[in-house]
């Protein structure tokens, strides 16, 4: 799975341009997941030596990236548009997101597959839900 991580309030709290206390677990976490295979991308507005920081500030801390604000270590992406920075990937871990972001070890949980997270779970379709076992009529 390409996972893409904001940089600012998700793996450190936000003092931007500072860079911010480490938000507990973040680097263990995303360590994990690159340890399992997933390939991680740190994705931010950070730039030049702003950005330099922040993935050295990992790097201190075990984690390597699989790129940085791109889809492929070189820098290469896949474009939307002429000036699309968006990065393609699977799942995107923002404080952004709806709701906030959730703790990191239950980030974990979801994408480990060690919870019933709609994200890891395996769906039937339509016409096995429609048609299945659990939907005969009892007699």
């Amino acid at each position: 799975m390409i996972i893409a991580v904001d940089f600012d309030g998700t793996i450190v709290e936000h003092k931007y341009p500072a860079i911010g206390k480490e938000i507990p677990f973040a680097t263990d976490v995303l360590s994990a997941l690159a340890d399992e295979g997933h390939k991680i991308i740190l994705w931010t507005v950070r730039e030049g030596k702003l950005l330099e920081e922040a993935v050295e500030f990992c790097r201190a801390r075990g984690l390597e990236f699989y790129a940085v604000n791109s889809d492929t270590p070189d820098g290469s992406m896949f474009r939307q548009g002429p000036d699309s920075r968006k990065v393609c990937a699977d799942v995107y871990i923002d404080d952004c997101n709806i709701g906030g972001i959730p703790d990191w070890g239950e980030i974990y949980r979801m994408l480990s597959g060690r919870s019933g997270h709609p994200a890891r779970r395996r769906h039937r379709s339509f016409w096995k839900r429609l048609f299945g076992r659990h939907h005969r009529r009892r007699r």
